[in-house]
């Protein structure tokens, strides 16, 4: 620490912010009040650390069997208990943003008072049109309420209507409002204004505007008095040793503490420079205050022609269901394809059921072998755990407890860095027994992992068979199924591909420009591609009219499209297929070729 430094070092986490993956960053303080602290401890979880390690996934109990065809290919049976406990539940932060520009016909509004909007869908929004924090959202739901004006077009009767009942203001705008996309639900936790400079702030901006200076000023007045209890404390320090009684200095309000003069030169010339410094952090402290303030409340420098910008950030509860992608840590991955009841999973004598079924048919023909010693080593470390565990809750001495970890840590101590829990006081020997009653944490370095021999060690002192397989019980009829099963635990992790995020269907919607055919994927609500050799196996099957739905009425012939529609409409179910649009666009191409092609008329 150098001379005149407050001696306070202040350390700001980020709580529940949307990474670029729309996951949700969020730290949480690892350490405690009153707890030493070194150069370069951890202090605080980030969204994928434990106690300061890398921790992307979950422990889980499995078992590689095939179970009833629900693990054929790489598909993964999966316990309700996983789903009760939250093991692979993540929540997703979403950014939606509502722009507000200025059009030829005149600025773009954000409002309350949309037009042909029914007073259920704006229960959700204050008076200046935009959601309030905490609300339950759906698909459809309108966030921010906008309209755009429009032209002066061609009136249909019941536009004329409303004008006539309601005078103008009526049609002269669209309702352009920011709504929840299909398939989304979630709460909204946060809602951002940005307001260009020289355009007035509406109500809900003045509010977010206020609210951040309150809680800007909230958080330098903590640090003031944080960094200001550390500086009294040493002028209380100075004060003492150059002779007042602590008791009557205790009295005395602490502003009156640097009143008080010193015999002792150095003791005065300390307390001086101590006083110059409360002085300093006082200015600081207002010289920040106003930064912040300034800050907060200029305006934004949006893009040209832009007014105003309203971002919602919604956070969804995911859960883990059948169709989210999983994977071990030996690129074992897999799709969910049953979520199975707890009574129907097969269990252990003690009545132990396992997490997770996988296929052993999985490991052969792919030779990643390491998935099956990371399952028995886990079983292992597991075992050690919970023999730590029993002797924690029979309370038994504390010798006993070290002897057992240390016999647990010298498996191998002869590759490895050896640990010494002599050195360990009483108390560090019972935290180390309370972190290691769950399982023992365990690393295998690249070139240097763990040997069978070393496994089979552990294992033995974890009191479970040698082979890593034990017999497991069906949970629906309760018998003993043929063969021992290899049961462990294995590290499993969700990985970003969740069924949420691909589910999709559509029956009308947009279509490409060029060849009139339904457009693709997801993002532009588009069709299931119908390809060649989809098109290959209708043929062989002589699907004839099927083939030829595929290729006119669903697709690209517009005419029949929309004679196929009047014809519904009509309640007449035939369809009369016409040219197709690409046959179009192919003739066109031929003739860009310079070859002049016609059809004939019969």
């Amino acid at each position: 620490m150098y001379p005149g430094e407050a001696g306070i070092d202040i350390y700001n986490l980020t709580k529940y912010t949307r990474s670029n993956q729309n996951t949700c960053i969020n730290q949480m303080p690892c350490v405690s009040l009153g707890e030493p602290v070194e150069r370069g401890d951890v202090l605080a979880d980030g969204p994928s650390t434990d106690l300061g390690e890398l921790a992307l996934g979950q422990n889980m109990r499995v078992a590689f069997m095939p179970w009833n065809g629900y693990n054929f290919e790489d598909s993964i049976l999966v316990s309700e208990r996983v789903v009760q406990e939250d093991r692979f539940t993540t929540i997703h932060i979403q950014e939606l943003a509502c722009v507000s520009r200025d059009t030829k016909l005149g600025p773009e509004e954000i409002t309350a008072d949309i037009p042909n909007v029914g007073e259920a869908a704006l229960s959700k929004l204050d008076e200046s049109g935009i959601v309030y924090i905490g609300a339950e959202v759906t698909g459809g739901d309108i966030l921010v309420g906008k309209v755009t004006p429009k032209g002066e077009t061609q009136l249909t009767p019941e536009e004329k209507l409303l004008r006539a009942i309601f005078g103008e203001k009526a049609s002269d705008v669209k309702d352009s409002s920011l709504r929840v996309p299909n398939g989304v639900s979630g709460t909204v936790i946060d809602v951002q204004v940005f307001t260009r400079d020289g355009v007035e702030k509406d109500k809900r901006a003045l509010e977010i505007e206020e609210m951040q200076l309150k809680q800007a000023k909230k958080d330098l007045s903590e640090e003031l008095q944080i960094l200001e209890a550390g500086l009294f404390s040493r002028i209380r320090a100075v004060l003492v040793s150059g002779g007042v009684e602590a008791e009557k200095l205790d009295k005395l309000p602490r502003d009156r503490w640097l009143e008080l003069g010193l015999t002792d030169e150095e003791k005065q010339n300390q307390l001086e420079q101590l006083a110059e410094q409360y002085d300093e952090l006082k200015h600081e402290f207002e010289k920040k205050l106003e930064a912040k303030r300034r800050k907060i409340t200029q305006g934004d420098d949006l893009a040209p022609g832009v007014l105003k910008i309203v971002k919602v950030y919604l956070a969804v509860k995911r859960r883990i269901q059948p169709g989210d992608k999983m994977a071990g840590r030996h690129g074992n991955k897999g799709v969910i394809s049953k979520i199975n009841p707890i009574e129907d999973m097969p269990y252990d004598e003690n009545g132990t059921p396992v997490d997770i079924v996988l296929n052993p048919l999985g490991v052969p023909s792919r030779m990643n072998i390491g998935q099956i010693l990371e399952t028995h080593l886990g079983m292992a470390a597991k075992g050690i755990g919970d023999k730590i565990n029993a002797m924690l809750k029979q309370q038994q001495e504390v010798a006993k407890l070290r002897e057992f970890i240390q016999r647990a840590y010298d498996l191998g101590a002869d590759v490895r860095q050896k640990v010494d829990l002599s050195t360990f006081s009483d108390d560090e020997v019972l935290r180390l027994a309370e972190n290691l009653r769950k399982g023992m944490p365990i690393a295998t370095p690249v070139f240097d992992g763990a040997k069978e021999a070393e496994i089979k060690e552990l294992l033995k002192l974890g009191d479970l068979p040698t082979s890593g397989q034990i017999t497991l019980f069906d949970g629906r009829t309760g018998e003993q199924f043929e063969r021992p099963v290899t049961v462990g635990y294995m590290y499993m992790l969700k990985l970003n591909h969740l069924v949420d995020d691909k589910m999709h269907a559509r029956s009308t919607g947009s279509y490409s420009l060029v060849t009139q055919q339904p457009l693709g994927g997801k993002a532009q609500f588009g069709g299931q591609r119908f390809g060649e050799m989809e098109v290959w196996a209708l043929e062989a099957y002589g699907a004839a009219y099927t083939l030829q739905e595929m290729l006119t009425v669903k697709s690209d012939d517009v005419n029949g499209r929309t004679k196929m529609y009047k014809n519904i409409v009509d309640g007449n179910h035939q369809m009369e297929p016409g040219m197709p649009e690409s046959f179009n666009v192919l003739l066109k191409e031929i003739r860009s070729l310079g070859i002049n092609i016609e059809l004939e008329d019969e």
